[in-house]
C-alpha cells in the first residue's frame, strides 16, 4: 500500500526539503505538486482518476463561486453543486455491484474507482453547503482549493476536514517547529505499528474464516469477529496515524479521528468516538437538515434512520451495507427509548452506573452488538453473514480455544503471540488516554537520547515482528476501498 512504501517517504522526504527551502507564501505550492506525484505514485491509472477529482472539485469550487456572486439563484446553484457531488461516487462505486446483481456481468478491465473518492466527494458537499449557508466565503484561487480538497497524506482514509479548519494551514505556509516535527515522527512510528503489528496480523486469521464461512463456524466465527473488530480499529488508526504525522512534518495539524471507540459505554457513545469526521458530517449535513430531534420523537427516530443508511450506503454497494448502517440505527433508536426503564432499573436495584464494573460491563455489552454489526460489514455476502452469525449460537465448539487449532488459520505460535501483545499495547495506551494520561506527550517530553531509544525500540519491534518482507504485499488499508 502506498502510505507504507518505501517510494511513498522518499516523496515526503523530498517535499519536506523542498516545502521549508521556499518563502512562506510559495510552500503551498509544494503541497500541491505532492498530490499529484502522490497519485503518481500509486499508479499510472492513477492520473486518470486523479482527473475525475479534479473534475469534481472544479465543479464545486465553480458554484461556490456562483453562491457568492448571485444570491438571486444561489439555491438553484447548490442543486447542480449537490449533483456534481454526488453523482461521480454513486457511478463508480453502485454501477459495478448493479452490473453484476441484475445483468449478471463483470465490468470491462478499464473501469476504475478514483482513490478516495469519497471522502473526496464529501468534502466537497460540506463546502458548497457552508458556502451557502454563509459559514465561509470559500477560496477564490481555484488551486488553492485543489490543495485543500486533494491533501494527500488524507485523500485515501479522512479525516473528512472542514474548509475553515484546514485551508489556511495549507495555504498560508508554516515555520519549522522542532516540536511538531517531532511529533509527526513518533505518529508515523506509531501508524506502522498498528498496520504491521495488529492490522495486517489480524487480517490473515479474518479473511481465512470469512472467505471459508462453510468450514469454520462457532467460536471461529467469534475469534474471527473480535479481530476483525481489532483490524478495522488498527487499520484505520494507523492510517489516520500516517495521514497526521505526515501533516505534521509540514507544520499542519489535522483533526483527530478516533477517541477510543472501544471504551465506548454505548452505541451512542461509540458514534461519538468512532470516524469523528464521518459522524459529525452526517450530524451536520444529513440528520440536523432533516430535522435532528426538533420535530418530535417519532421524526427524530426516522431522521436517525435515514441517517444511518446514508452512512451504509456511502460506505459500499449492497444490501450487507445497508443492514449495517441500518442495524446501528436500530441500536440507536432501541437505546433510546429503552433509556427510562434503565434508569428505572438502576433505581430499583441501587446501581450506580459510575462504579466500574457498570462501566466494564457497558463497555462489554457494546463491544458484541458493535462486533456482530462488524460481522455483516465484513462478510462476503449477505447470506454469508447471516450464516455467520446463526453458527455462533447454534455450533458449540469451545475448545478450538485449547487444542491448537486456532494456529491453522495462518499465524504461527509466535505470531498469536506477537498480535496479542500488540493489541495488549494498543488498548494499553487506550486506557492510559482515558485517564488523561498522552503517552506521545510524555516521550516527546525525555531526554533526547531516552527519546530516540524509544523510537529506536518501536522501530527494531515492527521490523521484526510486523508482516511484511519479501512476498508480501501490505494488505490496503480498509476504508480506502470506501
Amino acid at each position: 500500500m502506498i502510505y507504507i512504501s518505501f517510494y511513498y517517504f522518499v516523496l515526503v522526504i523530498g517535499l519536506v526539503c523542498l516545502y521549508y527551502l521556499l518563502p512562506l507564501k510559495r510552500r503551498w505550492i509544494v503541497l500541491l505538486m505532492g498530490n499529484l506525484l502522490f497519485y503518481v505514485a500509486v499508479s499510472r491509472a492513477s492520473i486518470a482518476k486523479f482527473s475525475v477529482l479534479i473534475l469534481m472539485s472544479f465543479l464545486a469550487w465553480g458554484f461556490g463561486q456562483l453562491m457568492n456572486k448571485d444570491e438571486t439563484h444561489k439555491k438553484l446553484y447548490l442543486i447542480c453543486a449537490l449533483i456534481t457531488d454526488t453523482i461521480p461516487p454513486l457511478i463508480f462505486k453502485q454501477l459495478p455491484y448493479a452490473v453484476d446483481k441484475f445483468i449478471h456481468r463483470e465490468m470491462p478491465g478499464w473501469w476504475f474507482v478514483p482513490l478516495g473518492i469519497s471522502f473526496f466527494a464529501l468534502q466537497l458537499i460540506a463546502y458548497d453547503v457552508d458556502i451557502y449557508k454563509g459559514k465561509t466565503k470559500g477560496q477564490k484561487n481555484y488551486l488553492k482549493f485543489l490543495l485543500f480538497a486533494s491533501f494527500f497524506p488524507q485523500v485515501v482514509q479522512g479525516p473528512i476536514p472542514r474548509y475553515e479548519q484546514l485551508s489556511h494551514q495549507l495555504t498560508e505556509g508554516n515555520r519549522f517547529s522542532e516540536e511538531k516535527f517531532v511529533r509527526g515522527f513518533l505518529y508515523i512510528l506509531w501508524g506502522f505499528f498498528l498496520k504491521l503489528c495488529i492490522a495486517d496480523k489480524a487480517g490473515i486469521v479474518v479473511d481465512t474464516v470469512f472467505n471459508q464461512c462453510g468450514t469454520y463456524q462457532g467460536v471461529y466465527v467469534l475469534v474471527a469477529g473480535i479481530l476483525y473488530s481489532v483490524q478495522l480499529y488498527a487499520d484505520f488508526l494507523a492510517c489516520t496515524s500516517l495521514a497526521q504525522g505526515v501533516a505534521w512534518l509540514f507544520g499542519i495539524e489535522i483533526i483527530d479521528n478516533f477517541m477510543r471507540p472501544y471504551f465506548a459505554t454505548s452505541i451512542k457513545d461509540f458514534w461519538r468516538r468512532w470516524h469523528i469526521s464521518l459522524s459529525s458530517w452526517l450530524r451536520d449535513y444529513i440528520y440536523i437538515p432533516l430535522g435532528g430531534n426538533r420535530k418530535g420523537t417519532v421524526r427524530k427516530y426516522i431522521n436517525l434512520a435515514v441517517t444511518f443508511a446514508v452512512s451504509g450506503i456511502w460506505h459500499g454497494a449492497g444490501v450487507k451495507f445497508l443492514l449495517w448502517g441500518m442495524l446501528h440505527g436500530f441500536y440507536q433508536i432501541t437505546g433510546d427509548l429503552l433509556q427510562p426503564i434503565r434508569s428505572k432499573v438502576r433505581l430499583f436495584l441501587h446501581i450506580d452506573e459510575k462504579r466500574m464494573y457498570y462501566r466494564v460491563l457497558s463497555q462489554i455489552i457494546t463491544f458484541v452488538l458493535v462486533m456482530f454489526a462488524w460481522i455483516i460489514f465484513r462478510a462476503n455476502g449477505f447470506r454469508e453473514a447471516i450464516y455467520m452469525i446463526r453458527s455462533v449460537f447454534t455450533v458449540y465448539n469451545p475448545w478450538v480455544l485449547t487444542n491448537g487449532t486456532l494456529f491453522n488459520l495462518g499465524l504461527d505460535v509466535r505470531e498469536w503471540h506477537v498480535l496479542l501483545f500488540s493489541i495488549v499495547v494498543l488498548f494499553g495506551i487506550g486506557t492510559l488516554k482515558e485517564k488523561g494520561i498522552s503517552i506521545s506527550r510524555k516521550i516527546c517530553s525525555w531526554a533526547l537520547p531516552i527519546r530516540w531509544l524509544s523510537y529506536l525500540a518501536i522501530i527494531v519491534f515492527v521490523m521484526l515482528y510486523g508482516t511484511y518482507g519479501f512476498g508480501y504485499d501490505a494488505q490496503a488499508f480498509i476504508y480506502g476501498g470506501f
